[in-house]
């Protein structure tokens, strides 16, 4: 019972971590009126609790493994009480500054579920079993849709210590009911970093989650002052619109996922980058509130499904480190959040428009979608390296000429000679001459009439052993119907 129970618990675990990680975001139109904030200054405040959050993400992540996410949901939720608290009496920027970059542990947690709930279900789950821990990002949409509506009625600092009362409560549940039993991983942190930091897929995800998640981050932050100051909305209208697109984001990120169970991942993130891209180019043309809540909402589409996509394949690809992979990826994604803001708000300082910076984000967003379609063929032609070297077969290609391109370790084994031997040279290095050269002219005359051959030939091994083979030839054409290659499979039939 216990065990089901982790995946709705830590689901709603997320949701009060992510509440509290943008409660100043949420409140900043309030705070501005009781303390005098700079307009340099708005994006770093709004900003700062990123980074923290995105930072402890590899820790928290690391330690879910070997402590159990029970001890570091309770931890973390006792750990936030004194930044809230701090923010909730603070007087100046420089507290809100202070407070918030503790406050990026409400952020962090993000890395304890991705890591802790796949251990409670099969692979071919794993996908919407995160995505469906993703929905705790609605955390984002709760405080920037509950917040104002309750500091119109109590004020801003009563409304920071209502947090107070939360975090309590669910460090209380998370304690009861958490697993004790979890499946324990205690491989030290630098073996796993180790292990994986050269892996050239774990840079990609990041890459990919700093601009899907970054995105959600982004907006959700910036949102709610940009469109009082742009576009003249009342401060509760910004908070609703804010936390709608926060919620179309939070509830894709279950689809994409269950999407990515169902097809292959690749595609769906193909789909994702490219709607990504031309709804960011809709924004850079600066249009007009109809316009651009067309261009949010297809943003927060494509960011919200691409989330749950990249956490179907990191424990894919990474399911012996996952608790370190998730981190870094999770991390990347954090900062991700981090960096937009403020490079909108320079950009918006040098220019007075935010054109130039949503065009920037179309260009990553195209940058990702041609990495994609390279991860995407560089993983088909793995495949075909990996069966080139482990099938049992002897296999060497040759290019039209006859001359030899590559072989294969089996090849190796048979022959005696290694593939620096007999690269540049043509197979009748292993001829044995016990056939005529009328039936080597046969078998060419059956490639070029039916483009393959298949019999038995002698051949000699480089020790001078000779040995009886069943070989195929196939030719390989382009698309004009000529041949470009040949690849000859054979198999060792008995020995003399």
């Amino acid at each position: 019972m216990i065990r089901k129970l982790q995946l709705p618990l830590q689901t709603m675990n997320l949701i009060v971590g992510f509440a509290v990680w943008v409660v100043i975001s949420s409140l900043m139109p309030y705070m501005r009126e009781d303390i005098s904030i700079p307009e340099s200054q708005i994006a770093l405040i709004t900003a700062i609790p990123v980074v923290l959050g995105s930072i402890l993400r590899i820790p928290l992540g690391y330690y879910a493994n070997v402590i159990g996410a029970r001890l570091v949901f309770f931890i973390s939720f006792i750990l936030l009480l004194f930044p809230v608290y701090y923010i909730s009496e603070a007087n100046s920027a420089t507290d809100l500054i202070i407070g918030g970059l503790f406050l990026g542990i409400g952020g962090a947690v993000f890395s304890v579920g991705v890591t802790s709930l796949p251990k409670y279900y099969a692979k071919e789950r794993h996908g919407l079993v995160n995505g469906i821990y993703g929905l705790g990002n609605i955390g984002t949409a709760v405080s920037t849709f509950a917040a104002p509506i309750i500091a119109n009625q109590f004020g801003w600092s009563i409304t920071v210590k209502f947090y107070l009362i939360v975090l309590l409560v669910f460090a209380l549940i998370t304690f009861i009911v958490g697993d004790r039993k979890e499946t324990k991983v205690k491989t030290p942190i630098m073996e796993q970093i180790k292990g994986i930091y050269k892996n050239e897929k774990l840079w990609l995800f990041s890459l990919l989650y700093f601009i899907t998640f970054g995105s959600f981050v982004a907006f959700t932050v910036y949102l709610p002052n940009f469109l009082v100051s742009n576009f003249d909305l009342s401060k509760v209208d910004a908070g609703i619109r804010t936390a709608i697109f926060i919620a179309v984001a939070t509830f894709m990120r279950p689809v994409g996922g269950w999407l990515a169970d169902r097809f292959n991942s690749l595609y769906m993130l193909i789909a994702a980058f490219a709607a990504l891209t031309v709804a960011a180019i809709l924004l850079a043309f600066s249009p007009g509130i109809a316009l651009y809540t067309i261009g949010c909402l297809a943003i927060a589409f494509c960011a919200g499904a691409g989330n749950g996509i990249i956490f179907k394949l990191v424990p894919q690809y990474f399911n012996n480190q996952a608790g370190i992979a998730n981190g870094i990826v999770s991390m990347m994604g954090g900062l991700g959040g981090f960096f937009p803001p403020l490079l909108l708000s320079a950009i918006h300082s040098l220019t007075g428009q935010y054109s130039i910076g949503f065009m920037l984000l179309s260009q990553v967003g195209l940058a990702s979608l041609v990495l994609i379609l390279w991860m995407l063929y560089h993983g088909k032609l793995t495949v075909m390296a990996d069966v080139f070297k482990s099938t049992a077969q002897g296999i060497l290609v040759t290019n039209s000429n006859g001359v030899i391109e590559s072989v294969n370790p089996a090849f190796t084994k048979v022959t005696g000679y290694t593939e620096e031997e007999v690269i540049g040279k043509k197979p009748n290095v292993l001829k044995s001459g016990r056939q005529s050269s009328e039936f080597y002219s046969e078998i060419w005359k059956s490639i070029r009439e039916h483009g393959m051959w298949q019999g038995e030939i002698w051949n000699r091994r480089k020790n001078g052993e000779e040995y009886l083979e069943l070989l195929n030839i196939s030719a390989v054409k382009d698309e004009t119907g000529e041949d470009i290659r040949y690849v000859g499979t054979f198999s060792v039939l008995n020995k003399e």
